[in-house]
């Protein structure tokens, strides 16, 4: 079983920046891929950014290329997402998740794991 834990939402203005983190316990931090998803009231949860086991492959879906930034610390069992010239259309709960793969690429569905959430709110 893994754990995940994530931290570092809050309200932010428009424009400004955030950085979460998830801390991952109960399974070797380095066998998982990892991923950021997000869902916004009365809206499905979607993928936000995934990166592989060693943090060579990132992969980031539209709305978020250019602003958001996911990476991971091994040693430190913990993945972070950096969060920049965040808009009011990014309000939502973000949830970390994990899946065992000896794969080393990313994985954009199929996630065995989750956090349980983080709330992100951006004013206009």
């Amino acid at each position: 079983q893994v754990l995940l834990v994530e931290s570092g939402g809050g309200l932010v203005q428009a424009g400004g920046s955030l950085r979460l983190s998830c801390v991952a316990s109960g399974h070797t931090f380095s066998t998982l891929a990892m991923g950021w998803f997000r869902q916004a009231p009365g809206k499905e949860r979607e993928l936000v950014a995934a990166i592989s086991r060693g943090g060579i492959h990132t992969n980031y879906t539209n709305f978020v290329k250019g602003r958001f930034t996911i990476s991971r610390d091994n040693a430190k069992s913990t993945m972070f997402l950096q969060m920049d010239r965040l808009e009011p259309e990014d309000t939502a709960v973000y949830y970390c998740a994990a899946k065992r793969t000896f794969l080393s690429g990313v994985r954009t569905g199929g996630y065995e794991f989750w956090g349980q959430g983080t709330q992100v709110t951006v004013s206009s």
